[in-house]
């Protein structure tokens, strides 16, 4: 492990990219640091603080939606308009055409789609949220006219764009997945403050120790359960027969096809926090055009997302269901069966065909609910948490499931990297 952390270094390349990646988040966290003017940062870490919604959008958002900064929106309105790309190619034959068969051309095109939706979508998130934070005192009234607010609206557009360009470039340096590394960032931001506060609390008398070694029980068994999950797969074995053409042999070899246990990674839970969001955005917009309607229906929102048992479960319900719907999306067996048909691969004692596609989604569907039903534990853990030590711990199941995945995730493309050069070297 330690030769590998060394050998990142010792080459220029691998080591380059590192520190590109390494100077875009601090660019990222600069701006996460500059907030909006007019804000009651007081207010606003109590109101984080008792509202379970906005305390996870503030995780997505990599901590910048803490201290309102230009960047508060973060990633969300990126992965807002990937979500709603990602259901349209299940309506519209045409999306799913340049999604799947087009190739890199067609996820390109797919991509600019995203990011032309994403600017309207950060207009309204940015007008949603700084209403709701209006009506709960973190913000000073405005009117639709105040040139004052228009310009935060404008900022927090350019800032959800800027980490949207941050994001490709780190993905151009193949060493993870950029919108993963911002929200991975933005979530180890906020540990040593968070432990400095537990420090505090502890020391004061605030916090029990029996209450700090039950949330550290709950912390290693999510970190051990996330990679043994994450790292876990199912090995389905092909045979290839074999060939022969000329004087030579080919095929006649054993091999497998890894299924994964958790294909969809953080995807749902990100999905599920985003429909969590709409609600509360349809509420705030409304609000604004019919202040008593939508003052009733905010009101009710803000009450149902405070309910403990029916927020969990809700919480808990989608993140299932999306676990089975991005699987499906990323993982198409019948898709799988026809490359193993063409390719001269089969399932021993499975027919090729419409056999093998039958046996490859039993074998999804069943891995997939474990998987999901993870996913979901892990979703609501510190709501559990929460109401059997009666803390409310920032860094829960959710936090630690991304800080784990996408460390586990980068370290595989750099390891990858790694071994190409080596073999690049003996050859």
């Amino acid at each position: 492990m330690l030769n590998k952390l060394l050998s990142i270094f010792r080459n220029p390349d691998i080591r380059k990219k590192v520190l590109i990646i390494m100077g875009l988040l601090v660019f990222f966290r600069l701006l996460a640091a500059i907030p909006l003017p007019g804000v009651d940062l007081e207010s606003l870490k109590q109101l984080l603080d008792s509202n379970n919604l906005l305390g996870i959008l503030n995780v997505f958002s990599g901590g910048s939606l803490g201290n309102l900064s230009i960047a508060m929106l973060g990633v969300g309105p990126y992965i807002t308009a990937t979500i709603i790309m990602q259901m349209l190619t299940m309506i519209f034959p045409r999306l799913k055409e340049i999604y799947y068969e087009e190739g890199a051309e067609g996820r390109a095109k797919f991509n600019r789609i995203s990011r032309i939706i994403t600017i309207p979508l950060a207009g309204l998130q940015t007008y949603a949220l700084l209403n709701f934070l209006v009506t709960q005192g973190v913000m000073p009234a405005f009117s639709i006219i105040d040139l004052a607010f228009w310009i935060n609206v404008l900022t927090a557009i350019a800032g959800s764009m800027i980490l949207l360009w941050v994001g490709e470039i780190i993905d151009e340096q193949k060493l993870g997945n950029g919108v993963s590394i911002i929200i991975f960032a933005g979530t180890v931001s906020g540990l040593p403050s968070y432990l400095i506060n537990v420090y505090f609390q502890v020391s004061q008398g605030l916090m029990r120790w029996d209450t700090l070694l039950i949330f550290a029980a709950f912390a290693l068994a999510v970190i051990a359960g996330v990679v043994f999950v994450n790292c876990g797969e199912h090995k389905v074995p092909v045979s290839y027969p074999k060939r022969i053409r000329g004087n030579k042999v080919y095929g006649g070899v054993e091999s497998y096809l890894p299924i994964r246990v958790n294909q969809a990674g953080v995807i749902p839970i990100i999905f599920a926090m985003a429909m969590l969001s709409f609600p509360q955005l349809a509420g705030q917009l409304l609000l604004g055009i019919a202040p008593e309607i939508g003052a009733t229906v905010n009101d009710f929102i803000i009450r149902l997302t405070n309910n403990q048992l029916i927020y969990g479960l809700l919480y808990f319900f989608l993140v299932f269901a999306f676990t089975y719907v991005y699987t499906s999306i990323v993982f198409n067996p019948g898709e799988i069966s026809k490359n193993l048909q063409h390719s001269g691969g089969f399932i021993p004692g499975i027919r090729p065909g419409e056999p093998t596609t039958k046996h490859l989604s039993s074998i999804v569907s069943k891995i997939t609910l474990f998987g999901a039903l993870f996913l979901g534990i892990i979703a609501v853990l510190p709501v559990v948490t929460q109401s059997i030590v009666g803390q409310n711990f920032v860094i829960g199941g959710t936090a630690l499931l991304i800080v784990v995945s996408v460390a586990l995730d980068s370290w595989s493309q750099v390891d990858s990297q790694l071994k190409m050069r080596e073999y690049d070297i003996v050859e």
